[in-house]
């Protein structure tokens, strides 16, 4: 544990720069270390870790839960790979996972969840703006765990997605919803640390509330590792 918990980070091949560059300070900002982890999969890339970020970028494909591709998105296979992987790998183990915007729709398709393939369709939107900025707000389920780490009963967050969770997968719940009724987070019940959120936490890392959920997120991996 020499330097902090080890969180090992997925990320697009040779894309999602500014993504990694947050996720680097918002992990650094409560002791912890980061590892890229890029397609294609090298498995030697996830010994070691002390936990799993499941990171944001492409749409996940709709292939993974029987839907329709959409035309005219982008998709990355082998990234889809790789985290399914990733996921089995750290599953049953007591490490934490953290799921990001994609990174959250993968845990619940993981878990043999269904998403809403474009959420201005699925909800009947006539706007949704997609911002960095905090200008969200969403209202976090009590009791769970993500009530815990953030400690609010409303958060203001940003909005970079298209997709979002549908039917929830095996063992996952609501974590947080917004004004639509849209899933804003999802966790898994009665496990450790497996918490995805829709919005991007790392590019907020100024703001306190998103610096509690990496430090319960960092917390999870440090005593995982004190554990053995």
């Amino acid at each position: 544990m020499a330097g902090g918990p080890l969180i090992g980070v997925t990320g697009p091949r040779g894309r999602g720069w500014a993504l990694w560059v947050g996720a680097v300070i918002s992990l650094w900002l409560q002791g912890a270390r980061a590892r890229r982890i890029a397609p294609p999969l090298d498995p030697a890339t996830l010994d070691g870790l002390d936990g799993l970020l499941i990171g944001g970028g492409d749409d996940v494909s709709a292939e993974l839960y029987g839907g329709q591709v959409r035309p005219n998105v982008r998709l990355d296979p082998e990234r889809d790979a790789l985290e399914l992987a990733a996921l089995a790998r750290f599953w049953d183990t007591g490490r934490p996972i953290l799921g990001i915007c994609r990174g959250s729709q993968m845990i619940n398709v993981y878990r043999g969840g269904a998403l809403h393939r474009d959420v201005k369709e699925s909800f009947n939107l006539t706007r949704h703006p997609r911002t960095p900025l905090a200008l969200k707000t969403v209202a976090v389920c009590e009791g769970t765990r993500l009530a815990e780490a953030i400690g609010l009963e409303k958060v203001r967050v940003n909005s970079l997605h298209s997709q979002a969770v549908d039917r929830l997968g095996a063992g996952i719940r609501v974590g947080a919803h917004d004004e639509h009724g849209m899933i804003q987070a999802v966790e898994a019940e009665g496990a450790p640390f497996r918490v995805g959120v829709q919005w991007h936490p790392e590019l907020l890392f100024y703001k306190r509330p998103h610096r509690r959920l990496f430090r319960a997120f960092v917390k999870a991996a440090r005593e995982r590792g004190a554990d053995g």
